[in-house]
């Protein structure tokens, strides 16, 4: 058994990263997900990134936090491990991607498992095979839900559901998932390629800082008052209208052409 990869590979604006462990349904190891933390930040940083798309080798998304592997280390951890790492692995992985100020999309086939599940809710858009299957299976196994899952699920889904996945461990299926708005779409399983990266290619030739901005206040909106979330707005409109962007897209409004956005 191997620790898996995080395979990265830069595609012009795009940041593409691949958990690539297919043995093991891609359950993440301490490694992966550490790769997974330093690329994320470093992508939140580099003004030539335009989206980021997290996707998996083999037949599954991802079967969550390889906890087989810890747990068969051969060494018991110090009291208060767990609150001591996963707010620098799994927990940091969820906040950078529900936090820069890039466009992520998650591109699932096969099992999101745990953090695997929470990963694809944390993506702005999530695409998903049809026959996908969503499932927070914590209660299942004994433990409490970590890594986002009660403040990811509620707000995307609300508590009715949320409980049948988080208390009940109810799986959801790629269409069932689409349909409650937990994630963007569902497609046919052949289709889902082409779909993923026609979505991409959009939000690649988008204007990113408005777009960053528009993702932060959206996050902002969830914790915030009307008033705090419009002066938030206004904020957030003094940036954005002193981009390259904004004046490209009056002009291409008052030429009546399409806007050629440079994300800058």
């Amino acid at each position: 058994m191997t620790d898996g990869t995080l395979e990265c590979i830069r595609d012009g604006a795009i940041l593409r990263l691949t958990l690539n462990r297919p043995e093991r349904r891609n359950s993440l190891s301490h490694s992966m997900t550490d790769s997974l933390v330093t690329e994320l930040t470093a992508a939140a940083y580099d003004d030539s990134l335009r989206t980021v798309c997290i996707d998996a080798a083999g037949a599954d998304f991802c079967s969550g936090a390889d906890w087989v592997a810890t747990n068969d280390a051969g060494r018991r951890p110090r009291p208060g491990d767990l609150g001591r790492r996963i707010p620098h692995t799994a927990n940091r992985v969820i906040e950078l991607i529900a936090t820069i100020q890039l466009p992520v999309v998650c591109v699932v086939r096969g099992w999101a498992v745990g953090l695997g599940c929470n990963l694809a809710l944390a993506a702005d858009f999530t695409l998903a095979a049809d026959t996908a299957t969503f499932w927070e299976p914590f209660v299942d196994r004994g433990f409490s839900p970590d890594s986002g899952a009660t403040w990811l699920l509620t707000r995307l889904v609300g508590v009715a559901r949320a409980r049948r996945m988080l208390l009940l461990g109810e799986k959801v299926d790629g269409a069932t998932a689409a349909n409650w708005g937990l994630i963007h779409q569902a497609v046919d399983s052949d289709g889902l390629q082409d779909a993923a990266e026609n979505l991409l290619g959009r939000l690649a030739s988008g204007p990113t800082v408005a777009l960053g901005l528009a993702k932060r206040a959206i996050a902002y909106g969830q914790h915030a008052t009307l008033g705090q979330s419009m002066a938030q707005e206004l904020s957030d409109l003094e940036l954005s209208a002193r981009s390259a962007d904004f004046k490209e897209g009056l002009a291409a409004f008052r030429d009546r052409r399409t806007p050629d956005f440079q994300g800058r």
